[in-house]
């Protein structure tokens, strides 16, 4: 599964998921990219999922034009220490059939 990773999020995810292609926005040249722009390059590129921080892209983005499975990390920060919490739940998500559109990964 090819993933990328948002510049809202720390590069140092790709070392927690070896068992998937993973860039982030910088790896692929296109930081300050508008939401709108940024799913469609990922579409170009064959990419599967978007793994973000941006609480809002689900409601500003119709999901129907962009058929991209996004995962949105809701911790109380966006540094490893607080997403360590929440790779478990994203690692079952991403194993499972990923359903396009907007997946919010939460602490219970």
């Amino acid at each position: 599964m090819k993933l990328l990773i948002d510049e809202n999020l720390p590069k140092a995810l790709k070392l927690y998921f070896p068992e998937n292609e993973l860039f982030t926005v910088r790896d692929m040249g296109w930081r300050s990219k508008k939401n709108g722009e940024l799913l469609a390059l990922m579409l170009a590129e064959s990419f599967d999922v978007l793994v973000t921080f941006d609480k809002n892209l689900r409601f500003q983005q119709n999901f129907a034009k962009y058929p991209l499975a996004v995962l949105v990390l809701n911790a109380w920060g966006n540094s490893i220490p607080f997403l360590e919490p929440l790779l478990p739940k994203m690692r079952e998500v991403l194993r499972e059939s990923l359903p396009l559109g907007a997946t919010v990964i939460s602490l219970p």
